[in-house]
């Protein structure tokens, strides 16, 4: 019963955090006109970066539950410290397949203003990262993430550290 209510608690946080992503890019499409129109050529390249920002996104959320046993959610956070999977290779991957999602769907429906709403995100997420969970991640997990730390990159994708 225990494992089904994390897998609950973890799709319903994901599903609310996609929903507020969803909304926030439908709104910021009224501010296309501002910036103009992208290349139509660019939606090809939409397409792939969408879908694998979305799998390296839902990986993160399947990992989290299954390995940390929490969810993506701060307040019901993973109760392990969780330094496999895609997380073996950068710290913050849920933020860079959601990042990586937002900015393919912005190149699919040829939209500026979701394409920045992407930049926005990552940079919402950076100082939310730096203020407020890597201190939370060192108080809770201690040495254990703070050699994680020193062997994985915050938002750079590639094998760990030595």
């Amino acid at each position: 019963m225990g494992r089904a209510f994390t897998v609950l608690r973890g799709v319903v946080w994901s599903a609310a955090f996609v929903w507020l992503w969803a909304w926030l890019a439908i709104s910021v499409r009224a501010y296309d006109h501002v910036f103009g129109a992208l290349p139509p050529w660019l939606a090809m390249i939409g397409y792939p970066i969408a879908a694998g920002g979305a799998v390296l996104a839902l990986a993160c959320i399947a990992t989290f539950v299954t390995r940390g046993r929490g969810t993506p959610a701060p307040f019901d956070a993973p109760r392990e410290l969780v330094a496999v999977g895609p997380y073996r290779y950068v710290r913050n991957p849920m933020y860079v397949g959601a990042a990586a999602a937002l900015l393919g769907a912005g190149l699919v429906v040829g939209s500026p203003s979701i394409a920045l709403l992407a930049v926005a995100f990552l940079a919402i997420t950076h100082v939310f990262v730096v203020v407020y969970e890597e201190p939370a991640l060192s108080a809770t997990f201690g040495d254990s993430y703070a050699a994680y730390r020193a062997s994985v990159h915050r938002w750079r994708i590639a094998r760990p550290r030595a």
